[in-house]
């Protein structure tokens, strides 16, 4: 191999470790992306995972004066899909039975809610738990249809890591009405 050519490819083994070592050195709840260029991405306060047997939602939340803006919350429908660390979840597209995999919504105080355009593409993986009571840590890449609506065009990712929340359907009605006729 040629001097020039030993040296393009020592400088292209640089840049791709110095682009590994970027994303190893990475921290946990957090989030970047185009979307930036809509509202403040940065400053994350707190993250809050919830799960039950339909969804997994991750929001990221943060402190504006008195009032706490919901920065982003990432809804993933899991139906057809065995959520377990290691498993790549791909976030374009629909479920089997029709509804988006996944969406993504923006709640500032004082301004309306604003809800993402469709995804057109991105994916979430877990490195571990993903089960209520279980630490939950991962991270999620996606991109949104372009065209109209809000954030077409524009891509977020963002890395978690927090105690997974139970966001079940609360109890059964004969759970809370007994058998037995009130007084």
């Amino acid at each position: 191999m040629s001097l020039a050519g030993r040296a393009l490819a020592a400088l292209g083994l640089a840049g791709l470790l110095s682009g590994a070592g970027a994303i190893a050195c990475r921290g946990d709840n957090e989030l970047s992306g185009s979307v930036s260029e809509l509202f403040t991405v940065s400053d994350v306060s707190r993250v809050e995972i919830r799960r039950n047997p339909e969804a997994l939602q991750v929001s990221y939340f943060r402190n504006n004066g008195l009032d706490v803006d919901l920065v982003a919350r990432l809804t993933v429908d899991t139906e057809g899909v065995d959520l377990k660390p290691g498993t790549k979840v791909q976030l374009g597209g629909t479920t089997p039975s029709g509804r988006d995999r996944a969406s993504v919504v923006h709640v500032a105080a004082g301004e309306p809610a604003r809800v993402f355009t469709q995804v057109e593409r991105g994916d979430l993986v877990l490195d571990e738990g993903g089960n209520p009571g279980e630490v939950t840590r991962g991270d999620f890449s996606l991109s949104f249809k372009k065209g109209d609506g809000y954030g077409a065009g524009r891509n977020i990712e963002g890395t978690f890591n927090s105690l997974a929340l139970d966001a079940g359907f609360g109890p059964d009605l004969g759970d809370v009405v007994g058998d037995e006729p009130s007084p």
